[in-house]
């Protein structure tokens, strides 16, 4: 049994998978919110939320854990940019998933994710 057990694997290698969430919080931070699968937005709520909370201390610290994460420094500027501000009074919750039906080919259930 795999109670508690930290991730779901979303039917991929670790690579691929974590690829796939760093480019699902990439473009939630360029756009605001991205159309994906119920359990993809999930998982990379969970991302996007850890990143959200380091970027708020605003240290060379953060920048570098956030950099070492995402792998650009495009992205890792634009988040010290915009998402400390944007949050400076919330202590969590920086995200929401709004459930939008299923998809017509395979019926998987759709969400949005976006920042609030």
């Amino acid at each position: 049994m795999r109670h508690s057990k930290g991730n779901k694997k979303l039917g991929r290698p670790t690579d691929q998978r974590l690829a796939m969430l760093k480019s699902i919080v990439r473009s939630l931070f360029l756009h605001g919110k991205v159309n994906v699968t119920l359990a993809r937005a999930k998982q990379a709520r969970r991302l996007a939320e850890k990143l959200i909370a380091i970027s708020k201390t605003n240290s060379l610290a953060a920048r570098r854990q956030v950099e070492s994460i995402m792998g650009e420094k495009a992205i890792t500027s634009t988040i010290f940019k915009t998402i400390p501000d944007r949050f400076e009074g919330r202590a969590g919750g920086y995200t929401r998933i709004i459930k939008t039906g299923s998809r017509k080919g395979d019926a998987a259930p759709m969400a949005v994710l976006e920042l609030l």
